[in-house]
C-alpha cells in the first residue's frame, strides 16, 4: 500500500479544496513527476506539464486557465525548504485537480518482471482507468517487481513504465499499444531507439530488458518470473543508468 505524505483535492471553478479525491478509475489524465534535491528539482517538468494540458484536452477537459491553475496547485504545495526524493503526481478529471505526493522507493538490482495479458484502456494516454492494474500491483513489492502487459505474444509496457529491449548493441522499444512516458521520451531525443514488435516467444533473443520511467527512472531486469528469460548483460543498464543521471544532475530547480 502507497502511502501518500500529502493530498490535496480542488475544484476546478473555483480551486477551493476540497476531500481529497485520487480519481482513479474516473474519466481523466494524470501524470508523474520525480521531485529531487533541496531546493527542488522537477525532472522534465515542462513535458511532464505539456503532455498533461496536451491529454486534457484530448479527453476534452477544457477548463478556462487550466495549466495556469495546476501549476499554481503545484508551486502552492511544493515547499522549497524540503529535501526531496519524492513522487509527485496531478491528476484531473473534469470537477477535480487532485496532488499527491509519496516517497520515491528506490528499484533493487534483482528487479524481476512478472507477464500479465492485459492491455491499457486506450493505452496512448496516461489515463486514470488502472483498477485491474492496480489490482495486480498491490500484491507485489514494487520496488523489486512490475507487472509486464502482453497482448497477442506482444511485450507493451509494464504497470507502471516503459520497457526496452537490447539485442546484439540495438535498443527496441514496441511500435503501439503502450503510452510513451516523458522518461521514454527522453531517450529517444539522446539514443538510437528502434520501433519493433517484441515478440514473446522469441523474447530469449534479447540480452538485456530495461525499465524506463519518471518513478523507476532506469531499471534493469533480472528476470521475469513466469518465464525462462534472464539478463544476459548489464551494459546498456549501465549506458542508460548514466545518460539518465546526467539529466538529473543538469535539472534547474523548480522556481514554481
Amino acid at each position: 500500500m502507497v502511502t501518500l505524505l500529502l493530498k490535496k483535492s480542488y475544484q476546478h471553478k473555483d480551486l477551493k479544496e476540497i476531500k481529497f479525491n485520487d480519481l482513479w478509475n474516473l474519466h481523466g489524465i494524470f501524470t508523474t513527476m520525480r521531485v529531487i534535491g533541496k531546493p527542488p528539482k522537477i525532472l522534465f517538468f515542462k513535458e511532464h506539464i505539456n503532455n498533461l494540458i496536451k491529454s486534457l484536452k484530448i479527453y476534452k477537459i477544457k477548463k478556462k486557465n487550466l495549466k495556469k491553475n495546476i501549476l499554481n496547485l503545484i508551486k502552492l504545495n511544493v515547499n522549497k525548504n524540503k529535501k526531496y526524493d519524492h513522487l509527485l503526481r496531478v491528476a484531473s478529471n473534469n470537477k477535480i485537480i487532485s496532488i499527491s505526493l509519496r516517497k520515491r522507493q528506490k528499484p533493487k538490482l534483482n528487479f524481476t518482471l512478472t507477464m500479465i495479458k492485459y492491455k491499457r484502456i486506450d493505452p496512448e494516454y496516461k489515463n486514470l482507468k488502472y483498477r485491474k492494474i492496480h489490482s495486480y500491483l498491490k500484491k507485489i513489492n514494487t520496488n523489486k517487481s512490475d507487472i509486464a502487459l502482453y497482448k497477442n505474444n506482444r511485450l507493451l509496457e509494464t504497470g507502471t513504465s516503459n520497457l526496452l529491449f537490447i539485442k546484439k548493441n540495438k535498443i527496441y522499444s514496441p511500435i503501439n499499444n503502450f503510452y510513451k512516458g516523458t522518461t521514454l521520451s527522453f531517450f529517444m531525443k539522446n539514443i538510437k531507439i528502434i520501433k519493433k514488435n517484441i515478440l514473446i516467444n522469441l523474447l530469449e533473443n534479447y540480452e538485456e530488458i530495461i525499465i524506463v520511467g519518471s518513478g523507476k527512472g532506469v531499471v534493469s531486469v533480472k528476470s521475469i518470473n513466469n518465464l525462462s528469460w534472464k539478463r544476459k548483460s548489464l551494459k546498456y543498464y549501465r549506458i542508460l543508468s548514466k545518460i539518465y543521471q546526467q539529466s538529473v544532475s543538469k535539472c534547474p530547480r523548480y522556481n514554481g
